[in-house]
């Protein structure tokens, strides 16, 4: 694991491998930003010029590699660009991109704007969140191994350090998972790491088996999980603090493969299923977070893990499912299958007594459609709370957007013989028409959200800024920040 501390020193005096300096664009080239003043001088006053001269811009995310022939400590200069302005995910972004770039490299300093206990944290972040690679199965050893020193330069305490520690490791945590294979992560194995890592930060954790599920009224989660030879499993993860004066819920759906059932998937859209536990996943990094960072606050996370696969035993259409709620659902499509998991957990959620639920799914394909590939769909019963979360999401650098729950669509899910049908029968708004099902399954007075992050869960394409392709981490960040508001109010 990447290590990451903060050095008020020179910069030019630092001994590293590599130095990474930000750089602005302008109408006149590029200029040098906050941190990279001095490190002029030691080029003689032509290191913008030399810049240029490789038609380095400063444009946000452009790098450039200038060896230092001893002008400064460190033999490599690395310059990245933070465009014309540069808030806080521009940081980590450009930082993320550097670090990245750099793997095969032991040490590497940031000399990026880090003048306040934001961006020092910022640029940490973005360095480690960038470090990160996925490597286990590999056996050719080709693959560079990342950066494993990384120097801030700040003069800012080494607790913003820390931070940024705690949060990078919650979601390489999370990545680690949605990259694992289906064959060495399903339901059970899921729960036995749950276990595993929530016991290391002293989190209490609960797992419920098939038969304690069926015993128990847990419709949804035995009729999904029923077609596969791996059985589903409950996972309950609570965090308690002294001090806490709020509690907060969260629900991941945990479908460690989809093959969408009986209702069978074309093979181009089941290639990356693997990345269909990403709520749980995050849910599970955000509980470690908290615990790490001991914050103030209660919070309980339910991962709904299972195996969507057909088979002799597997759910059919038209089945009927008796939902922990009592509320009966008439299954119309097994591909659905994620809203089916996720009613039982959001029911027995809500027994907790807490101030907010929020679930977090890769729930549809029409998220994607609706909103891409990097932004989350936000969906609430409060308006409040919508805007909360999407604030909280908009302040971790990962993108949401609030959306409207349409009365009218709660027509498209009646059911001549249950109390509502897992699908609507036309497409448009289904993205929509998921949270409204979802809805339906929180009682009265409960506050509650939905995170639809079908897109930002897996990168198909290739890595960006702190991003690697493959999983992503998503929305582990915003929960613990959303913790991080309720521990505060």
């Amino acid at each position: 694991m990447t290590t990451v501390r903060l050095n008020s020193a020179d910069p030019g005096s630092l001994d590293t491998d590599a130095l990474v300096v930000g750089f602005r664009s302008g109408q006149d080239g590029p200029s040098p930003a906050t941190g990279a003043e001095s490190l002029d001088a030691a080029f003689g006053g032509k290191l913008a010029a030399s810049l240029a001269a490789v038609a380095f811009t400063g444009k946000a995310g452009e790098l450039a590699k200038l060896p230092t022939f001893g002008a400064i400590a460190a033999p490599l200069l690395v310059a990245v660009g933070l465009g014309d302005s540069c808030d806080a995910e521009g940081l980590r972004r450009a930082a993320g991109a550097a670090v990245r770039s750099l793997a095969g490299t032991a040490r590497a300093a940031l000399a990026l704007p880090a003048g306040s206990p934001e961006e020092a944290e910022a640029v940490a972040l973005g360095g480690l969140l960038g470090a990160y690679a996925f490597s286990r199965y590999r056996t050719n050893g080709e693959q560079k191994p990342p950066v494993a020193e990384l120097t801030v330069i700040s003069g800012q305490p080494e607790a913003v350090a820390a931070r940024a520690g705690v949060l990078a490791e919650s979601v390489a945590l999370v990545r680690d998972l949605v990259n694992m294979p289906p064959s060495d992560l399903w339901p059970a194995r899921f729960a036995e790491i749950a276990e595993q890592e929530g016991g290391k930060v002293g989190l209490s954790v609960q797992v419920l088996d098939d038969r304690q599920l069926k015993d128990g009224g847990y419709g949804g989660l035995v009729g999904v999980g029923q077609g596969s030879a791996n059985p589903p499993r409950l996972v309950r993860l609570s965090y308690t603090h002294p001090e806490a004066g709020k509690t907060l819920a969260f629900v991941g759906k945990g479908i460690t493969f989809d093959s969408g059932g009986l209702s069978l998937k074309p093979s181009a859209s089941m290639d990356w299923m693997k990345s269909d536990m990403g709520g749980a996943g995050a849910v599970l990094g955000a509980l470690i977070g908290i615990a790490r960072l001991g914050l103030p606050v209660n919070a309980v996370g339910y991962l709904c893990l299972a195996e969507n696969l057909p088979s002799g035993t597997a759910q059919r259409p038209s089945d009927i499912i008796h939902s922990y709620s009592g509320k009966t659902v008439e299954v119309l499509d097994t591909d659905a299958e994620g809203r089916l998991v996720l009613m039982d957990g959001i029911a027995r959620a809500a027994e907790d007594g807490p101030d907010v639920i929020v679930d977090v799914a890769t729930l549809t394909g029409a998220q994607i459609v609706a909103l891409g590939w990097r932004t989350a769909g936000v969906m609430a019963n409060d308006d409040a709370v919508r805007e909360l979360v999407v604030e909280a999401a908009g302040a971790a650098g990962e993108g949401a957007w609030g959306m409207p729950l349409p009365e009218e669509l709660r027509k498209g899910l009646d059911s001549p013989i249950a109390d509502i049908a897992n699908l609507q029968p036309e497409r448009w708004g289904s993205m929509l028409a998921a949270g409204i099902f979802l809805k339906e399954f929180v009682p009265d007075g409960v506050r509650w959200a939905h995170i639809d992050m079908a897109g930002p869960a897996f990168n198909k394409g290739e890595p960006y800024g702190y991003t690697p392709k493959g999983g992503t981490g998503a929305i582990t960040r915003t929960l613990i920040g959303l913790a991080e508001r309720h521990a505060s109010i």
